[in-house]
């Protein structure tokens, strides 16, 4: 074992006090006025129940899928490995599903606690200064980013060596996939049922109270004001928690797997650690980057926000080079992994320009507003689709580069191997960018506590500014998985072969070309489109019909009590928060089964026809539905983001019609622009980052179930 492995353990033991440490320095600080201790609590428990009612029901689903696999790949998997038999390996399989599905949900959990501590601290925070609420709500973030990038490399560590890593690196990778498809499996529906939750409740508080009554955002008078709070956290806090776990997990063990080409032929096992020293050095570096980060009171908060992810990627890179000298000594390999952090870089500025509204995009579709809703959704559905053109050239260069600088370190099998060192390169600043992720929702939350506490207009100017940022790292996260989901996409697809070829025929390397000229590679491709369209296509209408009920709600409520808009008597919170609540659970289980079932069924059927590769079929689903998947993904979260900094631009006061006024909220135009915001919310917030999942979900689920597709 390589004396710089033990930077592993080190590292995660560190991350979890670091953790630990940013909790306390949270958690201690004051809540504010008893009322803004009073709404913090209410989203707190409301919050709470939601998760717990949530993962209850995945915790079933998941029981059911681990015994499934197990029998599947135990009865019709019919491979014996290493001595062990086809048994054997279904119940290890089920077994590492389950501790996988096991540390997504606490991922999940974390993220939500934490930042729902952190909100009403923040909120108070800003009655002191813009520094105070900046540290609140980063550390805040920060708490469940490292906790959760730590579970995750601690969970693969510890299930790799307790199934014979040491032993047999060479075949303990194939064993431990179940791990990242439990992960991947809890992930897509907790990102699916709080995605649902979340912007139902936000479409149902806008539509009616922005539009229909003419009430500020995160008014008390709304009844779905606390739903809409509540949703922040569920779903984009421990959403994208389980989603992150998720593809650190997915994205470490497809690289082992590359990596058993090299062990092969060198016998050297640094090339199947190496993703885990890498990780473990990414996680120092990004605890140095956050505590880096000292905003001032008149600059752009994402100014400082920058310094901070500068400081982690360069340390990172240091941390790049450190491990390839003492693990691989090849400098190649060391130019693969600065592609995959520069690409990580680059999708950040991207993603910036095409969301912030300092910059064109964003500003072209708030002077679209003028004319209405129409031209508001024509613009920004524009930008959407333009964004696929940056997404493609950073995935599709970075691939080139990485996979040609692989091949030249003369290794055997190293090209594809580059890219896997590309994808832990990028996932080296996961934490820091997980923090600026969960920023989002906590100044979120601050904003709306604030405005519903009645603090005060100074103190809004400063959680709106934070609000705004918020936005921006929210997408900014967004692209940052999506381009890392393309970088694994070959990675995991790669993987797969490598899995089909160890299976059918002993050794990696044998079973590398999918023809699409074959009719059943094409049928598989077009259905695995098909699965892309239609599970966006469940997202968004589970988010329509829910936020139809909450509009209902509000609407009856107003009726039936007109005091509640004079301000003489309070809202039935808790009926919105229990209709979201109930449709979010009842609507996610559709969506979330059709990416596990479809390419088990179509693996299945393709198996028992003669005469059809049923293997390379599901490689063809794997292979195109990620490239579906990534660029529907990247419309959906870049049009979505710009339309809500759309709309945040017209409220702050940022645009003015032809004689110079500035055009503001309650005009004609800011009613259009939320209009465009609320058909962006689904696709942002929930549809958009579930795809990230699916992607990752087709590549585990056929890593797992490839048994059953192989006639050996």
């Amino acid at each position: 074992m390589p004396v710089i492995f033990w930077v592993v353990p080190a590292a995660g033991v560190i991350t979890v006090i670091f953790a630990i440490f940013l909790a306390r320095n949270v958690l201690k600080r004051p809540m504010g006025t008893p009322k803004m201790k009073e709404i913090g609590d209410i989203i707190f428990q409301a919050a709470w129940a939601f998760l717990k009612r949530q993962y209850s029901t995945i915790a079933i689903y998941s029981v059911a899928i681990a015994i499934i696999i197990g029998v599947l790949v135990g009865v019709l998997g019919g491979t014996e490995v290493e001595g062990l038999s086809a048994l054997d390996i279904g119940w290890r399989t089920g077994v590492a599903f389950l501790v996988g599905a096991l540390c997504s949900g606490v991922a999940g959990f974390i993220g939500m606690y934490i930042a729902v501590k952190s909100n009403a601290r923040c909120a108070a925070a800003a009655q002191k200064s813009l520094t105070e609420a900046v540290n609140v709500a980063l550390r805040g973030g920060a708490v469940s980013g490292f906790l959760i990038t730590a579970l995750s490399l601690i969970g693969v560590t510890v299930i790799f060596f307790a199934y014979g890593g040491a032993t047999n690196p060479e075949i303990a990778p194939h064993l431990i996939v179940g791990f990242g498809f439990g992960a991947s499996f809890v992930a897509l529906f907790a990102q699916l049922g709080g995605g649902i939750y979340t912007k139902a409740a936000d479409v149902g508080a806008d539509l009616v109270g922005k539009i229909e009554s003419g009430i500020p955002e995160d008014d008390p008078r709304n009844p779905a004001v606390i739903a809409d709070l509540v949703g922040d956290n569920v779903g984009d806090c421990a959403g994208r928690g389980a989603d992150l776990f998720e593809s650190t997990a997915a994205e470490n063990i497809g690289a082992m797997i590359l990596g058993i080409a090299a062990y092969v032929v060198t016998g050297n096992i640094a090339w199947i650690l190496f993703p885990l020293c890498v990780r473990g050095f990414g996680m120092l570096a990004s605890m140095i980057g956050i505590l880096c980060v000292r905003a001032k009171e008149k600059e752009n908060v994402m100014n400082a926000l920058n310094r901070g992810y500068f400081v982690a990627i360069a340390l990172s890179i240091v941390g790049l080079a450190v491990t390839v000298y003492f693990m691989l000594d090849n400098w190649w390999l060391f130019g693969a992994g600065v592609v995959g952090i520069a690409a990580s870089v680059v999708i950040v500025f991207i993603t910036q320009y095409y969301t912030e509204w300092r910059f064109k995009p964003v500003r072209d579709i708030a002077e679209a507003s003028k004319t209405g809703p129409a031209t508001n959704i024509i613009m920004g559905t524009a930008v959407g689709f333009e964004t696929t053109l940056a997404t493609a050239l950073v995935i599709g260069i970075s691939l080139l580069l990485s996979f040609w600088m692989g091949d030249m370190s003369g290794v055997h099998g190293a090209g594809a191997f580059g890219t896997a060192v590309a994808t832990m390169g990028m996932l080296m600043t996961c934490p820091y960018v997980l923090s600026m992720d969960t920023f989002g929702p906590i100044t979120d939350n601050a904003n709306g506590i604030n405005q519903m506490a009645g603090v005060g207009p100074e103190v809004r100017k400063v959680t709106d500014r934070l609000d705004a940022v918020g936005n921006t790292t929210k997408a900014l996260t967004k692209g940052y998985a999506m381009v890392s989901a393309g970088l694994a996409a070959f990675l995991l697809f790669q993987a797969y072969l490598d899995r089909v070829s160890f299976i059918k025929f002993g050794e990696v390397g044998l079973y590398n070309v999918v023809d699409i000229a074959r009719v059943e590679v094409f049928v598989g491709a077009l259905l695995a489109v098909m699965i892309v369209y239609l599970f966006s296509a469940w997202a968004i209408k589970a988010v329509g019909r829910t936020a139809s009920k909450i509009i209902e709600e509000v609407r009856r409520q107003f009726r039936e009590d007109p005091g509640i808009l004079a301000g003489t008597s309070k809202p039935d919170y808790a009926r919105a928060v229990d209709i979201t609540t109930r449709a979010g659970l009842r609507e996610m289980i559709a969506p979330g089964l059709l990416p596990v079932l479809g390419p088990i069924i179509i693996g299945v059927i393709f198996r028992f026809i003669p005469g059809y590769d049923a293997a390379m079929v599901v490689a063809a689903v794997l292979m195109v539905g990620t490239i579906g998947g990534i660029m529907m993904a990247s419309y959906m979260n870049n049009a979505g983001g710009a339309w809500d900094n759309a709309k945040k631009m017209i409220e702050d006061g940022q645009l003015k019609d032809d004689k110079g006024k500035v055009i503001g909220k309650g005009s004609p135009t800011h009613a259009a622009a939320v209009v465009g915001d609320t058909v962006g919310d689904p696709l942002k917030d929930t549809a958009g980052p579930s795809l990230h999942v699916l992607v990752k979900m087709l590549a585990t689920v056929t890593l797992v179930m490839c048994p059953l597709f192989i006639v050996v």
